[in-house]
C-alpha cells in the first residue's frame, strides 16, 4: 500500500504468536484434540481437492494445523507469521523444505495481488482486531479461493461469557475472542469480489466439553445426532468457510 491504511490499528496484529506456541499446541495434544483437528482437516482437504497442486498461503498458520496436512497432500504451502517465533512449531518442516515461512504483517501481506491460488487463515480471525483488513488481504493475494474459520454468534458460543471460566480452567491459556454472524463475514468477502461457496460448522457441542471428556468415540457419538438432525448446521461452531473469486 502506498498510503497508510487508516483502518489498521497502531498496535501490530500478533495474535498468531500465541496460536503458534507450544502452549497453544498442548490444547490439541490429547486424543480429543487430535480428533477435533481431524474433523477440521477432513473438511478443508475435501474442499482443496478442487485445487490439485495449488499454491497456498497460510496466514497465521505457524501452529501447523493445516500447513502440515496440506503439504503432505502435495500442496505448495507458504506460512506467514507476524514474528519469527511463529515458526517454532514447524521449524523442522521449513528446514527440510517441505514448507516455506515468511515473516510479515497479517493485515498487510508482503505479497503481490493474486500471488497464491488459495489463501487460508485458521485460528486467527476471532483474535484479530482489524479482522476486515485480514479478510481483504486474504482476498487480495488469492487467485481462486479463501478459507477461514470463525466462532459463530448463533451457537453455544453465545454463552461464551459464562463458559469462559470453565474454558480457562480446562485449557489454561484461553483468551477472549470475537463472535461473528455468518452474514458479517460474507459481506466482507463480497466487498473484495469473493462469494461464499461452502460453509461447515464443525461441532454442535462446545469444544471445551470434548476436551474435558477426552474420549473421541464418545464425542463422535454426541455429535452424530446433532449433525443428523441439522442442529450442527444451524447452531454449530467453529465454522469453516470457503469463498471463491467471482471473476
Amino acid at each position: 500500500m502506498n498510503e497508510r491504511d487508516t483502518t489498521l490499528p497502531d498496535i501490530p496484529e500478533t495474535a498468531d504468536v500465541e496460536t503458534s506456541s507450544p502452549g497453544y499446541a498442548a490444547r490439541f495434544a490429547g486424543p480429543a484434540g487430535r480428533w477435533m483437528l481431524g474433523v477440521q482437516e477432513r473438511i478443508v482437504l475435501g474442499w482443496m481437492a478442487d485445487f490439485p497442486g495449488a499454491t497456498v498461503l497460510d496466514v497465521g498458520g505457524g501452529h501447523g494445523q493445516l500447513a502440515l496436512p496440506l503439504a503432505g497432500n502435495g500442496y505448495r504451502v507458504t506460512v506467514l507469521g507476524s514474528d519469527g517465533s511463529c515458526c517454532s512449531m514447524i521449524d523442522r518442516q521449513v528446514t527440510e523444505g517441505r514448507l516455506a515461512f515468511v515473516t510479515g504483517s497479517v493485515v498487510a501481506l508482503p505479497f503481490p495481488d493474486r500471488a497464491f491460488d488459495v489463501a487460508v487463515s485458521i485460528r486467527l480471525l476471532p483474535h484479530c482486531r482489524a479482522w476486515p483488513a485480514l479478510v481483504r488481504e486474504l482476498c487480495r493475494v488469492a487467485r481462486r479461493a479463501v478459507i477461514v474459520d470463525y466462532p459463530a454468534r448463533r451457537s453455544v458460543n453465545a454463552l461464551s461469557g459464562l463458559l469462559f471460566g470453565l474454558k480457562r480452567r480446562v485449557e489454561g491459556n484461553t483468551r477472549p475472542f470475537t463472535l461473528f454472524g455468518h452474514d458479517e463475514i460474507a459481506r466482507e468477502l463480497e466487498r473484495s469480489g469473493f462469494a461464499v461457496a461452502g460453509r461447515r460448522a464443525q461441532f454442535f457441542w462446545p469444544m471445551v466439553l470434548h476436551r474435558m471428556l477426552d474420549r473421541p468415540r464418545l464425542s463422535a457419538a454426541l455429535e452424530s445426532p446433532a449433525r443428523g438432525l441439522g442442529l450442527t448446521a444451524l447452531f454449530g461452531s467453529p465454522t469453516l468457510l470457503r469463498a471463491e473469486r467471482k471473476e
